[in-house]
């Protein structure tokens, strides 16, 4: 296995690798990835010294769950598996998440993937009422000192939703958006985070693959992908679909990013300026196929970007994408 940086996440006392893998991708919702497909993804994500795995209950009804477990069975090294639990309730109220639906939901996952104790869970982008509810920090913390969980965080829509998280001292991480394309977390949230040693996952970090460069105008997705069925959020928040940027402006976008790249993969470019941002610990791009999960682990063996190159691709925000997201999350 190839050793990749690592950064300590919050106050967990564990160290993960500053390029993650993001699971969703191998739950549902991008298109069908098969078992075997799947499979070949986490392992080349663990040989090429990946140590975080980003998941949640939600992820195919718990198939991405399934099959991380089903693959960690089979090889020697431990990564540390974090998932999320919250997106089951029924309706999605503050009011369904009760100490005893948490428990259940944090139960359902242990089973998935086969532990006794969970890693991290996540609170999975719930009501915002939520991340203020004393009772739902209580039950959380309550089950890590029982070990049913280690640790746990909370993974937000907005920066407001992260600051009211940083208020309680059990959270130990934040999952975010941020990208190239979603800046705002890095003028509050990350000091913030910082200063209370929380750790920061960045997720949805390529734009749900605008930032790869690949896609032109004409491009099109399957109708089980959510970049096809979710564009102006008819599912979830629109945020989580091409970070909230109409499409044919972020296609525009990215465009000038890949000139600014130059010869280094506009991916692995994207990826490195996230790794780049203080306070971030590790960065979660999905991937559907093995080529994928090595382009987005190149990004950590890459140099920082240059004042040029990060003035260049703020100008790209400031003319392009700023006005459709900087004010929304």
């Amino acid at each position: 296995m190839n050793a990749l940086e690592r950064r300590p996440l919050g106050r967990t006392g564990v160290d993960v690798s500053v390029v993650g893998l993001g699971t969703w991708q191998l739950g549902g919702d991008w298109g069908d990835v098969s078992d075997g497909d799947a499979a070949a993804v986490l392992g080349a994500a663990l040989d090429a010294g990946v140590t975080l795995l980003d998941t949640a209950d939600v992820y195919g009804d718990g198939l991405s769950e399934r099959r991380i477990r089903d693959t960690l069975a089979a090889r020697p090294e431990r990564p540390f598996v974090a998932t999320k639990a919250g997106r089951r309730a029924d309706p999605l109220t503050a009011e369904q998440f009760t100490p005893e639906n948490l428990r259940a939901w944090v139960d359902r996952s242990r089973r998935n993937l086969g532990v006794d104790t969970l890693d991290l869970v996540q609170l999975h982008c719930p009501p915002p009422a939520v991340y203020a509810d004393r009772r739902v920090h209580d039950t959380l913390g309550r089950l890590v000192d029982e070990k049913v969980i280690a640790a746990y965080g909370v993974s937000v829509e907005t920066v407001a939703e992260g600051l009211t998280a940083l208020e309680y001292p059990g959270v130990q991480s934040i999952q975010v958006i941020l990208n190239v394309f979603r800046r705002k977390p890095l003028e509050e949230l990350l000091p913030a985070a910082a200063a209370a040693r929380v750790g920061v996952l960045a997720r949805v970090p390529l734009a749900s693959g605008l930032l790869t460069g690949r896609y032109d105008e004409s491009t099109t997705f399957p109708p089980d992908d959510h970049r096809s069925y979710n564009r102006h959020g008819e599912a979830f928040d629109v945020g989580e679909t091409f970070s909230g940027v109409p499409f044919e402006v972020g296609v525009r976008a990215a465009r000038e990013v890949a000139e600014i790249a130059g010869d280094t993969p506009t991916a692995a470019f994207a990826l490195r300026w996230v790794i780049d941002q203080p306070g971030v610990t590790s960065v979660i791009p999905g991937a559907r196929n093995v080529a994928q999960v090595r382009g987005n682990v190149a990004a950590a063996a890459l140099p920082p970007l240059t004042r040029t190159q990060l003035d260049d691709l703020e100008r790209v925000y400031d003319e392009h994408v700023r006005a459709h997201v900087h004010d929304r999350w």
